[in-house]
């Protein structure tokens, strides 16, 4: 269990079962519904994500910084944010190591337990 687990999120956020994120760095935790999914996630590593598109996502901005493009807008959100992307808008970002946040998904199946 590294340090950075431990200071982010309680231990019954880190019992919860793994999500299988596909990018390197992440460590992440899966909340399940019928409806959606609500994601626990920290990066040790910086990320670029590519454009992409999916159901909607809201996020909470714990630590670090995250720089998202929406619809062709940039904007860099920190500590405290919230941000927002709609259903099947194109969006692309960066991340960067040490970024931890809340993510709520609008469909059940975006990710899966590893």
């Amino acid at each position: 269990m590294s340090k950075m687990n431990t200071a982010i999120f309680p231990q019954p956020i880190r019992d919860l079962p793994e999500a299988d994120i596909p990018l390197e760095g992440v460590k992440a935790y899966l909340s399940q519904s019928d409806s959606h999914q609500i994601i626990f996630m920290e990066f040790e590593k910086d990320v670029d994500l590519p454009e992409h598109s999916h159901a909607a996502q809201i996020g909470i901005v714990l630590e670090g910084t995250i720089e998202l493009t929406v619809a062709g807008e940039k904007t860099t959100y920190t500590r405290g944010d919230r941000y927002y992307i709609p259903d099947g808008v194109l969006h692309s970002g960066k991340i960067s190591a040490g970024y931890a946040d809340i993510t709520f998904f609008n469909e059940p199946d975006r990710y899966f337990r590893k």
